[in-house]
């Protein structure tokens, strides 16, 4: 695969976002009641792949016994993640609350498909939360990840599949369903779901985007809601216009999510930097080139000392790559 489709950060550095929303598990640990704590992690499970939206590069795949350490101290928490496995390409990881309320762990082995004009990581690998001070355990696996237009066009990248979240103490079960753009796009980024107890009652309907936010509501007021909703689309015509047959052209957004009355809000996406959608190459060549020498620092210092995460010989290949992908260097004859 072209360099170019790579951005400059590791697989295992990867992970590690997928703690940006940690509150989210400390407020799980706080609340009394098995089927809130349930809305708090079915939340947290969609915002583990928020920060994937508009991130069409691919990190480096680390090597063998590589690891990185991530401790922040203001969220609480400290993560361990480690390359498990070459063939088949396996990532562990392991984090754990600095105050000891979770330990959150998995392993990650995303099996690749090539379509023509798009390529589906298919999501290998358990996923696995424990509220310690509930004595829970709750286990998941991610959604299905597509990427278009490797071809032709413009690159966009959409969620979809069925992911099942169950709590192994007391058998209550979030049933999500990351829903696909379709042919007009109506569903995209949509993610729709409904979380039961061990008697299979429903108890409340899980919505919301991925890329966005997720909203709580009773499963009654849901219900009525789209029936009513529905009325209103028969009467609306339909676009005509489908997509193009040598780009698979995304569709247009939707930026706001259709708020049922009486919906709770679980979470909402962090705003990304105003400059961050129009960064141009040329300006990030010029802020790996600000770091370069803090890396190459870093990189002499830890050879040293010893590594608190990547070993040296990892790390140092890692700024090779960087160094000549950002700055341009094109090796010598």
């Amino acid at each position: 695969m072209p360099i170019a489709f790579n951005e400059p950060l590791s697989f295992l550095q990867r992970i590690t976002e997928y703690m940006e929303h940690t509150y989210l598990i400390n407020r799980a640990s706080s609340l009394p009641d098995s089927i809130e704590r349930m809305q708090a992690v079915a939340a947290f499970a969609v915002s583990a792949v928020a920060s994937q939206w508009d991130r069409t590069g691919k990190p480096f795949n680390p090597l063998l016994g590589e690891t990185y350490e991530l401790v922040r101290e203001e969220q609480g928490y400290r993560l361990i993640s480690e390359q498990v496995s070459h063939h088949p390409p396996i990532s562990a990881f392991h984090a754990e609350s600095l105050t000891g309320d979770f330990v959150f762990h998995g392993s990650i082995y995303p099996k690749l498909k090539f379509w023509g004009k798009s390529v589906e990581a298919e999501p290998k690998g358990t996923i696995t939360l424990e509220l310690l001070r509930h004595n829970e355990a709750y286990t998941w696996s991610n959604p299905y990840c597509c990427v278009h237009n490797i071809i032709l066009g413009k690159l966009w990248i959409e969620q979809y599949g069925t992911v099942e979240i169950v709590n192994h103490s007391t058998g209550d079960k979030c049933v999500l369903n990351f829903k696909p753009c379709g042919m007009f796009g109506k569903e995209l980024h949509k993610v729709e779901g409904y979380i039961l107890d061990k008697s299979k009652k429903k108890h409340c309907v899980i919505y919301g985007k991925w890329t966005e936010c997720m909203w709580s509501v009773d499963a009654q007021t849901y219900d009525a809601h789209k029936k009513s909703e529905k009325k209103g689309d028969n009467k609306k015509s339909k676009n005509p216009e489908g997509a193009d047959d040598d780009a698979d052209d995304m569709p247009e957004v939707q930026e706001t999510v259709a708020v049922v009355p009486g919906s709770t809000l679980l979470w909402r996406i962090d705003s990304r930097p105003p400059h961050s959608a129009t960064m141009k190459p040329a300006e990030r060549r010029s802020v790996w080139r600000r770091n370069r020498g803090a890396l190459e620092k870093r990189g002499t210092r830890m050879k040293r000392t010893g590594p608190p995460g990547m070993c040296s010989i990892n790390l140092y290949i890692y700024i090779y790559i960087t160094a000549k992908t950002c700055t341009g260097v094109k090796k010598s004859n």
